[in-house]
């Protein structure tokens, strides 16, 4: 008996080591679920698994210790019934609130760690921290664009699973510590199988230069070669975590799809994937809910921010095959209040979750509790500043946040005639009241330094048009109105730059971000500047802004009206239709359709 047992653990450890999935992966801890062995044999009683997606958390660190509470209920709930729990996150954990960071991440992995996840896929915004340390982008080439996100994988006791990242002088697919194609585990007997897959958008919504070298492969062919590698070693499940998702509205019917965006980019992935290939999809990248059975995959996606989780319940039949599939509604941790917003932690009542009551994790809380206490002092700081009613963001849309926030920008940098800055960062609402450092800081929780961009006038109104007549996020401005409207020729554009008529020829100074300068949301690398046009500066934005801000205390400017800075009667943005602008040039008018942010 001695001399068997001795032959399976050598089994199970030369195959897990020749096993190129699971290359630099550290052990797994408790609660963590243990790695495979493909030694053991499929169950024979039925079995339920419980799949538990989160996404795009953003570092959103006070709403994790209330999420334990109910990943414990859970738990205890499948250990009743000889079930198991895998907790899969689905990208785009870190950047997005000062506790997180402050460290880069660093905290959120210890959470995650706590937790006790699965694996967790790359998003875009795990790139934009670039090089351990202050630095966002790569000062020397001695800096490692990926050093931060590489530090957080070593310390995470799961992998972050990505098969769609490659090496651009080679086309091999990245091999970093603990950042694997794919892993394969074992959860109450069941041999599941997990993948990863990053958005295709990946190098245009995160810094540039944190993604340079690097290439984005097709997500299907990808996910395709990792999940016949993980039947072929055992696996009974295969989970997809991804950073690519969709936008559905109603939640009620999992089979009926039709209250889901089919353009976005999940839909074409699934379409691409054969039969059989998938059960469940953790989705993620799009900030809303799924909660759907489509092509006979399970996928969900819950919203952003820590704000609910999904499930997926599989029934593991005698036969080690999936007998049955139930997917739930995204679970919201708390209520919304009145305006639609979730009810903040300290004030929310969890109820009770499979049939206890919910209680906040302690090992987590601690964690959050020393990450909030070394951002207290920073978080709390009034900027001088008064509004009078809350400045509100838009994603595709102009804003009055957008429009405040291009006129902070010109107030920091003088020397620019015109702002720019677009709608994927700002990440929430102003209150109205006195504002803090804090609050600045959730609305625009990016690092981004300035960009001085010198181009022609010509140059500045491509980038209006352009970003008319495609969706997405819209681009705001300051010192900058435009008068669109289709013509038999197409979308022409009257443009104001302070005051006056805008003059193709002429140069003008446009303050924007890094992100934007360096090709993010594809539209300055457009434009075939020539090498010197642009101008990346040491200063953060958001910093510049906070400055700008102290100094009109006691001044006029030091209340804020939000009805000063956007009216629909009178935008910066006045054009016809709505986006993205399509101009019907027979007649002359515009015939848009705008797409859901």
């Amino acid at each position: 008996m001695k001399s068997a047992r001795l032959f399976v653990c050598l089994l199970w450890a030369c195959s897990h080591a020749a096993a190129p999935a699971e290359t630099g992966a550290p052990p797994a801890r408790a609660p963590a679920p243990r790695p495979a062995s493909p030694a053991e044999a499929p169950p024979r009683r039925e079995v339920t698994l419980s799949i538990i997606g989160t996404n795009d958390v953003h570092g959103a660190l006070e709403r994790l210790p209330l999420f334990g509470g109910f990943v414990a209920n859970l738990r205890a709930a499948r250990a009743a019934d000889g079930g198991g729990v895998v907790l899969v996150d689905g990208g785009d954990m870190f950047q997005g609130t000062l506790e997180s960071n402050l460290g880069e991440g660093a905290d959120v992995v210890r959470a995650y760690n706590a937790l006790g996840y699965a694996a967790a896929a790359v998003g875009n915004h795990e790139f934009d921290y670039g090089p351990a340390g202050p630095a966002a982008t790569p000062a020397s080439p001695d800096d490692d664009p990926r050093g931060a996100l590489k530090a957080r994988a070593s310390e995470a006791r799961f992998p972050f699973v990505v098969s769609n990242i490659a090496d651009a002088a080679t086309g091999a697919r990245i091999a970093w510590p603990n950042m694997p194609a794919s892993t394969l585990i074992e959860v109450a007997g069941v041999m599941v199988g997990i993948v990863g897959a990053s958005t295709e958008a990946t190098p245009h919504t995160t810094m540039a230069a944190n993604f340079a070298g690097l290439q984005m492969l097709p997500a299907a062919p990808a996910i395709v070669e990792q999940a016949r590698g993980l039947r072929g070693r055992g696996a009974q499940v295969v989970i997809a975590a991804m950073h690519i998702g969709s936008r559905c509205k109603d939640f009620d019917k999992p089979d009926d799809a039709s209250s889901c965006d089919k353009t976005d980019e999940v839909w074409k992935l699934l379409d691409a994937l054969p039969p059989g290939t998938l059960d469940v999809i953790v989705a993620g990248h799009t900030h809303a809910g799924m909660a759907h059975r489509i092509g006979g995959v399970a996928v969900i996606e819950s919203f952003s921010s820590g704000r609910a989780f999904g499930r997926v319940d599989l029934r593991i039949g005698r036969d080690g095959r999936v007998a049955g599939v139930q997917i739930d509604k995204p679970h919201r941790m708390c209520a919304l209040d009145k305006d639609g917003n979730p009810v903040p932690v300290a004030a929310c009542d969890p109820g009770s979750y499979e049939g206890k009551p919910v209680v906040a994790d302690p090992a987590v809380q601690t964690i959050v509790d020393e990450a909030v206490a070394r951002a207290s002092e920073r978080r709390g700081e009034p900027l001088g500043v008064t509004l009078r009613q809350a400045v509100t963001e838009a994603y595709g849309s102009e804003s009055a946040e957008g429009n405040l926030f291009c006129d902070l920008m010109l107030a920091a940098r003088p020397d620019a005639q015109v702002a720019m800055t677009n709608g994927g960062g700002l990440r929430a609402n102003l209150p109205a009241g006195a504002l803090t450092y804090g609050q600045l800081f959730e609305a625009m929780p990016f690092d981004n330094r300035f960009a001085i961009i010198e181009l022609s006038g010509a140059d500045l109104r491509k980038l209006v048009t352009t970003n008319l007549e495609r969706g997405g996020g819209i681009l705001s401005w300051g010192g900058l109105t435009a008068r669109a409207r289709c013509t038999k020729a197409g979308l022409e554009a009257q443009i104001r730059v302070a005051g006056k008529p805008l003059s193709d020829v002429a140069r003008y100074k446009l303050a924007t971000s890094d992100f934007l300068a360096s090709g993010g949301d594809g539209v300055i690398g457009k434009l075939g500047l020539p090498e010197g046009a642009i101008h990346v500066t040491d200063t953060i934005i958001r910093d510049a802004m906070a400055d700008v801000l102290r100094g009109w205390k006691r001044s006029a400017r030091a209340s804020i009206d939000a009805a000063r800075l956007y009216s629909a009667a009178a935008p910066r943005l006045d054009y016809e239709g709505t986006r993205p602008v399509t101009c019907d040039t027979n007649h002359g008018s515009a015939t848009s359709k705008e797409r859901a942010p």
